[in-house]
């Protein structure tokens, strides 16, 4: 099945002129040496991706980050433990060691240069390794545990059906998206059921760039939109009946009443314990 599926490198030439002619970045995955070398050396790809199925593969990663491209690496089926022993051999290469061990990645990993070029090189995806994935096995929130487990940029592979979790996982924070599409679901092979079509990618595409716009920075503050709103929507202190100068505020002389533009109804309990500087009217502004 893969055989009938796979790309020659001519093949390649023509995708990637083509990407280029549409300022898309070309990106491929290479399951074995040769096609590293391929995609790294020959054709000059900007970075690379390690599938899944790959993080254990040990010698692959380590010729895979010995071209000292960037990566994006995607987790399925792992756990924190593999993670972090696949970050080990890519430390360990990326530095340039040359005696690869078990200890040497570990030392690699955890060192403070380790870690300054896994966050300069490394791209986590968080991924549920079906084909389509149930929604209830995505798990979302370990994004939030890679992202506090290992501190590098988080990304989300999306293998469910449709376009709802991809978007939802960039409003949770994800930096990277990867999503299968097809031209046609009916095709043969295992991936085009769980792919989009490209009237649904365009969709995804749209929604996740309004998200991207609305997740903001984290600060909570009036909106610019907002601003005008504030004395339309919020109360002030007023008058509730006529009030001489020199007469007590009281909870029976003072209430709160649209606009916002005057005292805040926060300081009733202040007002409480103070005379009026002057006359009000009912529904008038009260001041100090």
């Amino acid at each position: 099945m893969i055989r009938k599926l796979e790309l020659d490198e001519a093949a390649h030439d023509v995708l990637i002129e083509h990407c280029r002619t549409c300022s898309i970045e070309f990106l491929s995955t290479p399951f074995d040496e040769e096609s590293v070398d391929l995609l790294a050396g020959k054709l000059g790809l900007p970075r690379l991706k390690i599938p899944s199925g790959e993080i254990t593969n040990g010698p692959l990663l380590l010729k895979i980050a010995q071209t000292g491209k960037p990566v994006i690496l995607s987790t399925g089926m792992s756990t924190l433990g593999e993670i972090e022993d696949a970050l080990g051999v890519l430390a360990f290469a990326y530095l340039g060691f040359n005696i690869p061990s078990i200890e040497a990645f570990r030392a690699a990993y955890c060192c403070a240069e380790g870690q300054a070029i896994l966050q300069d090189k490394v791209t986590l995806l968080h991924c549920t390794t079906e084909y389509p994935a149930p929604v209830e096995d995505v798990n979302l929130k370990v994004m939030d545990t890679l992202n506090s487990a290992f501190g590098l940029p988080i990304g989300y592979s999306d293998h469910t059906d449709g376009i709802a979790v991809p978007i939802a996982a960039v409003a949770r924070g994800a930096v990277t998206i990867e999503k299968h599409f097809t031209l046609d679901k009916r095709l043969p092979g295992p991936d085009h059921r769980a792919s989009l079509e490209p009237g649904e990618l365009t969709q995804m595409v749209a929604a996740i760039r309004l998200v991207e716009k609305a997740v903001g920075c984290g600060r909570k503050f009036p909106s610019q939109c907002e601003k005008k709103n504030i004395s339309v929507a919020r109360k002030s202190l007023v008058a509730a009946c006529s009030i001489k100068q020199g007469e007590q505020f009281t909870a029976h002389n003072l209430t709160t009443k649209r606009p916002g533009n005057g005292l805040s109804p926060i300081q009733y309990w202040d007002l409480l314990s103070r005379r009026a500087c002057r006359n009000f009217d009912p529904d008038e502004l009260v001041c100090l």
